[in-house]
Formats: C-alpha cells, structure tokens, sequence
C-alpha cells in the first residue's frame, strides 16, 4: 500500500510534474502564525512540506534556520503544542516533519511516532540518525504508516549511496551541497552527477536541497532530473521577512517557476 508521500510523487509523476516542498521553522515567531503558514503553503501549491522542530543545537543548519529556532523556542514552542496544532489543521499537502534525533529519544520513539500519525503527519526526516543506527527506528515509523526519509550526502560514496537508497521509503534527500543550510548564489555544479549516480540505486523520487534560493534555482534543479525541489532557508526568510504574506508570494512564484519549466519542455 502507498504512502501519501508515495501516492502524491506518483500523482506528479504522471503528470510530468515535480515537487516543491517547503521548509518552516514551527513556532517561528509563533505557533499561530506556523498554523497560517501552513495553510498558506498548502493553498498556493506546496505537494509536501516539510515542518521544523526547533532545537537548540542544530548541526545541519546554517544562521537564517537558527535564528528560526531561537525564536520559536524563545516562544515556548515544544513538541507536544506543535502537533497539537498540526492536528487541528487538514492540509492537501502531506507533512513531513523535520526534527533532530534528542526530541525523538527524550519522547520516546514510538510515542513519537504514534503521535506524528495522530496529528497527521506522513514523514520524518532525522538529520543526525546514522544509517546504522536507523532500521529499529524504521521499523517503528512504517508501523505508523510513516515514511523515514533518508538523506545522501554529497561526499557520499555510491558504495554509501547503495546501502541508503536499500532502506530507504517516500523518496531520497539528496543534499546538494557540502555544509549547512542556507542560501547560496550558485548551486553545486556536481549535482547532475550526484543525481545520475543515485539513481542506479533507486527508483524511489529523489528530492534535493540545501541552498536553493529562488525560482530560477528551483527549475535548473529540476531540469537536472530532481523529482523534488526543497527550498528552506529562503522560505524561512521570506517568512521572517515579508510575514505570511510574503511567503505566500515567494511559494507562490516557486511554483509557477517549476510549472513553466515543465510547459517549456512539454
């Protein structure tokens, strides 16, 4: 049986369409102003999102993503208030939450898991889970129906790339470039091949991000090959930014871009 994360890339696909999946920060400023952001992601074309819990020692991310963490931590925002709000929102989009591996454990995980589903949630993205230590807590996603979605790195050997692509479910996070999160002016040039490479591993969808800034990036990565676009720090900017408001205009404006690249192709 497929996942919604599985079902919405094979909608895509049959549409020759790809993936825009963005990234915020929950309880960046303010748990209410995450519920808007989420509805407005969604209404203006999100096919996933991913949703960030904050923590106070994020390793993979660069200063725009900290600073979101600050402050919603500074807000009181704490996993069990944010997948209360979840739960109170129906999203077209699926939700994949984003949260380093403390949270998890000090929940416990199949609490956590239990939980995720219960508020809705389809995906877990765990930056700092090794591949060795994941399959128990795998096993415990897939008992709620939930993708684990594994990232590839790109200093990833393709004999590394093999054996995470064989545990792997929903799709791949193809990390574009060495480093933390962050807005970049150029996207790695390597990306083309680290994507030819991976996929003589997988027919899973690949998604890539870490770096991506705008719609102009968004469609050279997709007519690359990615199946997905993730865009996190630029949407967590635009958030802090331009408030709702303003992300509304930067998804908005992202989604056009991949939609023309695919009528330009068509």
């Amino acid at each position: 049986m497929m996942t919604p994360i599985g079902e919405r890339f094979h909608h895509l696909q049959q549409q020759g369409r790809k993936a825009l999946i963005p990234f915020i920060t929950a309880g960046d400023p303010d748990l209410a102003t995450t519920r808007q952001a989420l509805q407005a992601l969604d209404a203006e074309g999100a096919d996933l999102i991913e949703l960030g819990i904050p923590y106070a020692d994020p390793l993979a991310d660069g200063p725009v993503i900290q600073a979101a963490s600050t402050r919603a931590l500074r807000s009181g925002a704490q996993l069990p208030a944010i997948l209360e709000m979840l739960s109170t929102l129906s999203l077209q989009a699926p939700v994949i939450l984003f949260s380093y591996y403390n949270p998890i454990y000090q929940l416990g995980i199949p609490t956590f898991m239990q939980e995720v589903r219960a508020a809705g949630g389809s995906g877990v993205v765990i930056p700092d889970l090794p591949l060795e230590e994941s399959p128990g807590i795998r096993q415990q996603a897939q008992a709620q129906g939930l993708d684990l979605i594994s990232l590839v790195a790109p200093t990833s050997s393709p004999e590394r790339m093999q054996a995470i692509a064989a545990q792997s479910s929903g799709f791949i996070y193809l990390v574009s470039t060495t480093g933390v999160t962050g807005q970049r002016q150029a996207l790695g040039s390597r990306i083309p091949m680290l994507l030819q490479t991976l996929r003589q591993y997988t027919t899973l969808p690949i998604g890539v991000g870490f770096g991506i800034s705008n719609p102009e990036q968004a469609q050279q990565v997709a007519a690359w090959g990615a199946d997905g676009v993730i865009v996190g720090s630029a949407c967590v900017q635009h958030l802090a930014d331009g408030g709702i408001e303003g992300l509304r205009h930067f998804c908005r404006a992202l989604r056009q871009g991949l939609d023309s690249r695919g009528s330009r192709e068509g």
